[in-house]
């Protein structure tokens, strides 16, 4: 029960953390302006969350172009570290490399369950909220992963499938990792 209590309690604390620290170095990805010093901006609330374990790593980890070297790896190491943690309560053997190997797993999990959100909250928020800031920021961040779907899906009108289709090749994925771990 113990295990169990402090298993969930590192998932959220670390997922959000982490979780955070993919967005950053998605957003950079896409050239985003964060914007530290703009109010309501998604960087008023991204920064601080992230800024104690990015920072630091940044001086010793350059960004590889559009890529955020620092953020990336900040979260993999929150994932490392809640590996560590839940594998020193449960009483296992302690070897780097599954250890590691379970870290990358589970973030790569965290960000196929990011997206599969992020792609519930465009199509809801197309439907009750267009126009809306939060649409919009939503928007930005899942078209570049349905832009390629939709010059592959046939044009059906209103009726737009790729988000279909990418709700779908990213269960497919989760699956896959499901059974590689």
């Amino acid at each position: 029960m113990f295990t169990q209590i402090t298993n969930l309690l590192l998932q959220v604390f670390v997922s959000v953390l982490a979780g955070a620290c993919l967005l950053r170095c998605y957003l950079q990805w896409l050239s985003f302006n964060l914007g530290a010093g703009q109010s309501k901006s998604i960087g008023t609330y991204l920064l601080p969350l992230t800024n104690w374990i990015v920072i630091p790593l940044r001086k010793i980890l350059p960004s590889m172009g559009r890529f955020d070297s620092a953020s990336f790896i900040a979260a993999y190491l929150l994932m490392m570290a809640k590996a560590f943690a839940l594998s020193v309560i449960a009483g296992f053997n302690l070897e780097l490399i599954p250890l590691g190997m379970f870290a990358l797993f589970d973030l790569v999990d965290l960000a196929v369950s990011g997206l599969v959100g992020l792609t519930l909250a465009s199509v809801i928020l197309s439907w009750i909220s267009a126009g809306s800031q939060i649409q919009y920021l939503v928007s930005l961040l899942i078209e570049p992963l349905l832009m390629p779907i939709r010059k592959v899906l046939p044009n059906m009108g209103a009726l737009d499938l790729s988000p279909l289709a990418l709700l779908l090749g990213l269960q497919i994925l989760q699956i896959v990792l499901a059974n590689l771990r």
